[in-house]
Order: structure tokens, then C-alpha cells, then sequence
């Protein structure tokens, strides 16, 4: 079984070297240049994704409390009755 080892992508600048300063500033640098890159979505996008996903929740809620209604009446009543005499 192989194991994937984590490698910088072919023509990425090699780690600087120096001082834990020197590379905190540049991890520093790294992370604001990747937060450019980062398509933000606008207000009505959040709103619609919020919204889609309280609704989600909602309906995995219900169908989770349909299912502990059902199992606890099956649990509750057929399952004495499979050891009464």
C-alpha cells in the first residue's frame, strides 16, 4: 500500500529558510496571497444557502422524531407482546 506524502507542487518556491520570525512572515504573506484568491459569495447567496440549510435541518429533524415514534411504539408494544404468555 503506497502512502501519498505531501509535496509542494512543481514550481512552488522552496520553504525559506532563517529564522522562525522569517518564517512566520512568511506563512504570513502565503495566507494573504491565497485570501485574494478567494471569491467571496455576495448577500443574497448566504441568505439562500442559510435558508436552505434551516430547512434541511428542519426536515431531518421531523423525519428523525417520525422515526423515534414509530421505533419506540414498535419497541414499546410488539415487543412484550412477542413474550407474554
Amino acid at each position: 500500500m503506497a502512502v501519498d506524502v505531501a509535496r509542494p507542487p512543481q514550481g512552488a518556491p522552496p520553504a525559506p529558510a532563517g529564522s522562525w520570525w522569517t518564517r512566520l512572515v512568511a506563512f504570513y504573506h502565503g495566507v494573504i496571497a491565497e485570501m485574494r484568491k478567494v471569491t467571496w459569495p455576495d448577500r443574497p447567496q448566504v441568505q439562500s444557502a442559510t435558508i436552505a440549510i434551516i430547512i434541511f435541518v428542519l426536515l431531518l429533524a421531523l423525519f428523525i422524531t417520525i422515526l423515534d415514534w414509530a421505533l419506540s411504539g414498535v419497541l414499546v408494544r410488539l415487543v412484550p407482546s412477542l413474550f407474554a404468555r
